[in-house]
């Protein structure tokens, strides 16, 4: 046991430790994932996460220290962001033709996404940093964390809350659209990517590579139209807090 505790003190002190223990819990999380027949419910962002926090409470150790050691993977999120652009270009084509339907769909989703949850909070008498904090919830992490700062609100909780709608997402949106039979990939990805950012987008890519391209377009303008609506949203939502509280 001696020996165990410390090969672990060596290895802990290795900063690359936290990089190779992500790496090799997200190829198990694949693993898993290819066992079930890449199934909705087996997502790797979530199996993957949940591993890391056991490992992390079971080794006590901070999430400072982890993420010292994992800021790698952190730093590729741009490149890996920027990489999507491929598949659009390969659909761009298709994109254009369905400029109009593409603009309607932002414009419906965008509200939906930004302002449902927002609602529910100030109906049931949420303070406005919460309010703030959730709205940009289904934009990816950046911009929800900056959109977060900038109206009050709590850039740390904004983060969870974007993972948690990017995983929930992921998880539903197959038997989801199956069961309104919406068959066309275009629009099924294009939901998914409003709704659920990145790891939504991520899924789709999964499924088909049309319904990738089309949830990246979707997942970069709601980034930009929900950034637009943030300010506008904050304003009439303190408007109908006061309301309710006189």
């Amino acid at each position: 046991m001696t020996g165990i505790i410390d090969i672990w003190v060596y290895l802990n002190a290795s900063p690359l430790l936290w990089l190779v223990a992500t790496i090799l819990v997200y190829l198990a999380a694949i693993r898993l994932a290819a066992m079930t027949g890449h199934s909705p419910l087996a997502n790797t962002v979530l199996i993957s996460s949940a591993m890391l926090i056991v490992l992390l409470l079971l080794t006590r150790t901070p999430y400072e220290q982890y993420f010292e050691g994992a800021q790698f993977i952190h730093f590729l999120l741009g490149p890996v962001t920027v990489s999507l652009a491929i598949p659009l270009f390969h659909n761009l084509a298709r994109i254009r033709r369905s400029a109009i339907p593409i603009i309607g769909a932002l414009v419906v989703g965008s509200l939906t996404a930004s302002g449902s949850a927002a609602l529910i909070l100030v109906l049931a008498g949420a303070p406005p940093d919460i309010v703030a904090s959730i709205a940009p919830k289904s934009t990816t992490a950046p911009i929800a964390m900056e959109i977060a700062r900038t109206l009050g609100g709590v850039p740390s909780l904004a983060a969870v809350l974007v993972v948690f709608t990017g995983v929930t997402g992921a998880v539903v949106v197959t038997p989801l659209m199956n069961m309104l039979s919406i068959r066309d990939y275009a629009a099924r990805g294009f939901s998914i990517g409003i709704a659920s950012h990145g790891i939504g987008t991520a899924r789709a890519f999964q499924v088909d590579s049309t319904a990738g391209a089309f949830a990246g377009t979707a997942m970069a303008l709601n980034g930009i139209f929900t950034s637009l609506l943030a300010v506008g949203w904050l304003a009439l939502f303190g408007r109908l807090s006061i309301a309710l509280t006189q």
